[in-house]
């Protein structure tokens, strides 16, 4: 996602695959300042790359963890992130996935969120 809460990047996973296993080929080719996420990708692999990348990871620790330092208000900001998700899911074809394959799916999402952005 941009900073105004707009995609930049698609990348479809399995259903029962967490999405941190597409993070770091997400984040290639960015040089964002900042890159904001929630405790799930909380892992050091992927701190470091965003650290090679020059920017500062903005993630909370999860339950159990070291505890670390994360800026707090920047960490507000993920709530765009959220809303432009929230957008998505008004599309009931995206929101129930009712296309058989991943490419037809993909397509969809990308209209989707071209639908979104227009607006």
């Amino acid at each position: 996602m941009s900073g105004d809460g707009l995609p930049v990047r698609f990348r479809l996973t399995g259903g029962n695959r967490h999405d941190m296993h597409q993070a770091e080929t997400l984040l290639t080719g960015f040089a964002p300042r900042y890159v904001v996420a929630d405790k799930g990708y909380d892992c050091d692999s992927l701190r470091e790359q965003i650290r090679r990348q020059g920017a500062k990871p903005v993630i909370p620790s999860r339950r159990g963890f070291r505890r670390r330092r994360y800026d707090r208000s920047r960490y507000k900001l993920r709530n765009v992130v959220e809303r432009f998700f929230n957008r998505l899911k008004h599309y009931r074809r995206v929101a129930t996935r009712y296309d058989k394959t991943d490419a037809n799916y993909q397509g969809f999402l990308c209209l989707a969120a071209m639908m979104i952005i227009l607006k």
